[in-house]
Formats: C-alpha cells, sequence, structure tokens
C-alpha cells in the first residue's frame, strides 16, 4: 500500500538528490509542485508531486536545461516528459531486478 504523503527527506532520498534542492525546486517551480504543510510547516508531497519532481530531475540533470527552459518545456511538453521519465524508471527497476537475477546465479 502506497502512502498518501511523503516527507520531504524521502522525496529527496527517491530522486537521488539532497533536501536543500528539492526545498529549491519546490520553491523555484510553484506552478507544478504544491506540497501540503504540516502544523509545523514541513511539506508533504502527493506521489504527482514526486512525478513532476522526477520529471524536473530529468529535465535539468539529466538534459542539462535550465531552470526557466525546464519550466517553458513542462508547460508545453509535459506528457512527453512524464513518458520519458516513467520509461525511465522501468528500466531502472528491470536493471536492478537483473542484477538481482545475476547474484543468485
Amino acid at each position: 500500500m502506497e502512502k498518501l504523503y511523503y516527507p520531504i527527506s524521502e522525496v529527496a532520498e527517491i530522486l537521488g538528490e539532497n533536501v536543500s534542492l528539492v526545498r529549491f525546486w519546490t520553491n523555484t517551480f510553484d506552478k507544478f509542485l504544491k506540497p501540503r504543510r504540516t502544523a509545523k510547516g514541513n511539506r508533504q508531497y502527493k506521489a504527482s508531486d514526486i512525478e513532476t519532481l522526477k520529471q524536473i530531475h530529468h529535465l535539468v540533470k539529466v538534459k542539462g536545461m535550465t531552470l526557466d527552459g525546464a519550466a517553458k518545456y513542462l508547460s508545453a511538453e509535459r506528457s512527453t516528459v512524464d513518458k520519458r521519465v516513467k520509461a525511465i524508471d522501468s528500466l531502472k527497476e528491470i536493471r536492478a531486478q537483473l542484477v538481482e537475477i545475476k547474484k543468485s546465479l
């Protein structure tokens, strides 16, 4: 069963980045990301927010886009980016499974 909300530390771990970068992207891409805040003010992200952060990560870190370029691209081509990110995630899962199979041999 999936959780409804993830703390920023778990989101950073999922992305393989540090918490401050996730916080920075949340502030920079506030048009696309709206995390819930706890009473203490801590950010909590839904699965859809994590998918958006994965898309931002792909555009900025993998493709080398600027933050403004990534924001414009997300506005115009969001479904294309989403498909690519999901394909990359699937390939990473397959690779992890193959590594496990190799270890068991």
